[in-house]
């Protein structure tokens, strides 16, 4: 018979203290926790590297095609990029005394290319129609207005590709009274006819039922329609580049906006474009031949 303090155990030996259990959040093993915030940093991390890599993807396609201004969108979309339109804008110091420079007045709609006091070359031009659009389902609203102040030309393009925005699509759907559908390369967008629509290489192709393929055409106005739904087509496709658009000549002044060209002159004089600045082709070729890089634009 033991003759210790302790209570025997059924076994005879003595019993052990058990240490506590650490518990976590609401009585939760601290490993489960640990567990779940691993499997959360490892589900955030791949998605961040499957949205850059097809951020990535879609630059290099666009370096390809050459589409300088539409990389410069997706920079701005990825918030990668600098709004270099408010920092031209929030500094607009007057206009030089001894070298060239252009004027746009919104009011008068007209350019003037001068040096110092003396008008050098004077034209004609569309601005902004100050129309709204709403879209992504009315979280955001667009207005359409040539910006005021002072920029810069930064690029002098000969027979420039107007590169759609995703907002150019809504409109057009919103004329129609249509709904909108957007293509991504690998995901065909099945037909009610049996068919799909699909990209191959830098072509929008349909593929009927009976396995045929046939590359698409697209231009302002005439976008491609499936199923009742206008289609938005990838950057970087032939479908997504609209020539002749912004005439022959354009002068880019960043973030969107330039002086360019049309196909439309008589449109020039009236309040009719997204906010870039709209003149006859003969007059956009005169002021192409003339304007250097770097020349300020005050826009007033």
């Amino acid at each position: 018979m033991s003759t210790s303090g302790s209570a025997p155990t059924a076994t005879g030996s003595p019993a052990r203290a058990q240490r506590p259990r650490r518990r976590g959040w609401r009585g939760a093993p601290l490993w489960l926790l640990a567990l779940t915030a691993l499997a959360t940093l490892h589900t955030a991390w791949v998605g961040y590297r499957t949205v850059r890599t097809r951020f990535e993807r879609d630059v290099a396609r666009l370096v390809f095609n050459d589409n300088a201004e539409a990389i410069e969108t997706a920079l701005l979309q990825a918030a990668q990029g600098n709004d270099s339109l408010r920092a031209e804008l929030s500094a607009s110091p007057p206009p030089p005394a001894d070298s060239s420079y252009l004027v746009v007045s919104i009011t008068d709609r007209r350019v003037w290319y001068k040096r110092g006091d003396s008008i050098l070359f004077t034209a004609p031009v569309a601005t902004g129609s100050g129309k709204q659009l709403v879209v992504s389902g009315g979280a955001k609203v667009l207005r359409f207005e040539t910006p005021r102040g002072r920029l810069v030309v930064q690029r002098r393009d000969s027979a420039p590709a107007w590169i759609p925005p995703d907002w150019h699509y809504q409109e057009q759907a919103n004329k129609r009274r249509m709904g909108l559908t957007q293509l991504v390369r690998g995901v065909p967008i099945p037909l009610r006819d049996g068919g799909q629509l699909t990209v191959k290489g830098n072509d929008v192709v349909r593929i009927g039922r009976d396995g045929t393929v046939r590359a698409l055409t697209a231009t302002d106005g005439r976008e491609i329609i499936a199923d009742g739904k206008v289609v938005i087509p990838p950057y970087g496709t032939n479908q997504r580049r609209y020539g002749e658009v912004l005439g022959s000549f354009r002068l880019y002044l960043g973030d969107g906006y330039a002086l360019h060209g049309t196909n439309n002159p008589k449109s020039v004089g009236q309040a009719v474009s997204h906010g870039c600045v709209r003149l006859r082709n003969e007059d956009i070729a005169e002021l192409y031949h003339r304007v250097a890089v770097g020349t300020p634009v005050f826009i007033y």
